[in-house]
């Protein structure tokens, strides 16, 4: 098709803003490529190549102009308003939308918007709406509501489907959960470390808390605030031999740490846990570097909430997690125990660590 009856030239003589997300052109002439609305000189027809999107052009040998620079600008903005329209879509909906229905509204095709849906909140429209769904469950079993009235609240169309869902939601039955841990045995033992006192605790899926303080007492409340009616058992030997290992670990990480994980989490958070697992010990990554890892490249501050959420020290290493310049950045358990975490790591590479702040 000659360029000049495709309607992608069109949108290009009328600088149409609404193409932006649609594609890019290249001009063969001066080797950069623009989006529709660019101010930019206009081309002649024969000398422009459409793509898809700025990584292809890229890919193709073209250069951002200046003003492309300042398009993707204002484009990132554009899509994020889209986002934030869709997320408050979902919310207020009492049946989650369909793909196609959150696309037409943000005048997007189905794939196109998954993907810029994807990069703004790191989740997909259905994941997102699964991770409210499982946040009002927990909310609404926190509160006075019945079981039934929140599975209902919640978006549940049926029993069946919110008890298929609930073990892996909540790790334990839902009236067990209202009930705050009733009927759930979680053995725990707490030993010391040279970083202080150490709390491993496990339910029946596995081990659900890595704790670490000043104060023994403290992390045995913690525990006993997040479950308060459930058993807790002070361990017997066998249990304290796993507290054993874990401790081993801490004091020498070559030993490696491989345990059944009791993981209760946003589908969001776990997928950055598993991103932090698979840093290898003696290594770190940046909050951006870990939002890309898990292609979601604007997420970084989501990133560094869902380090913050983590009940799993050493474990699952958020302690291998340091700002873009390298810098130490906060921890849970505190910034020297993550500096002295880092120092064991990678005393086998005699790589000095940064300062914290």
């Amino acid at each position: 098709m000659n360029n000049e009856h495709d309607p992608r030239w069109a949108a290009i003589i009328a600088r149409d803003a609404k193409a932006d997300a649609l594609f890019v052109y290249g001009v063969k002439t001066t080797g950069v490529y623009c989006r529709p609305s660019s101010a930019s000189r206009l081309p002649r027809p024969e000398n422009v190549e459409f793509f898809d999107t700025p990584a292809q052009a890229e890919a193709a040998g073209y250069r951002p102009s200046k003003r492309a620079a300042g398009d993707q600008t204002q484009l990132a903005a554009h899509h994020g308003q889209l986002v934030a329209e869709a997320c408050r879509q979902i919310e207020q909906a009492e049946t989650p939308p369909s793909l196609d229905v959150l696309a037409r509204c943000a005048g997007l095709s189905p794939f196109h918007f998954h993907r810029v849906f994807k990069a703004n909140t790191g989740l997909t429209p259905k994941g997102y709406a699964s991770a409210l769904r499982s946040r009002r469950v927990r909310d609404g079993l926190k509160g006075q509501h019945s079981v039934t009235d929140t599975l209902y609240d919640a978006g549940f169309n049926s029993n069946s489907r919110f008890y298929e869902a609930a073990d892996q939601v909540l790790g334990m039955r839902p009236r067990d959960y209202k009930g705050g841990g009733a009927n759930n045995t979680i053995r725990f033992a707490v030993g010391q470390c040279s970083l202080g006192a150490i709390l491993v605790a496990q339910s029946q899926r596995g081990v659900c808390a890595i704790l670490l303080g000043d104060d023994p007492d403290k992390l045995v409340r913690d525990l006993q605030d997040q479950f308060p009616k459930a058993e807790l058992i002070g361990a017997d030997q066998g249990f304290e031999q796993l507290v054993a290992h874990v401790v081993g670990f801490v004091e020498a990480p070559a030993l490696g740490l491989d345990l059944p994980l009791d993981l209760r989490g946003t589908a969001f958070q776990e997928r950055v846990w598993q991103a932090l697992r698979e840093i290898p010990a003696g290594s770190t990554a940046s909050y951006a570097q870990i939002a890309e890892r898990i292609g979601a490249p604007s997420s970084f501050r989501a990133v560094a909430q869902a380090c913050g959420a983590n009940h799993l020290a050493v474990a699952i290493p958020c302690h291998r997690v340091v700002r873009s310049n390298g810098e130490l950045s906060g921890y849970r358990w505190g910034v020297e125990r993550k500096r002295q975490l880092l120092e064991r790591e990678t005393q086998s590479h005699k790589r000095p660590l940064p300062s914290s702040e």
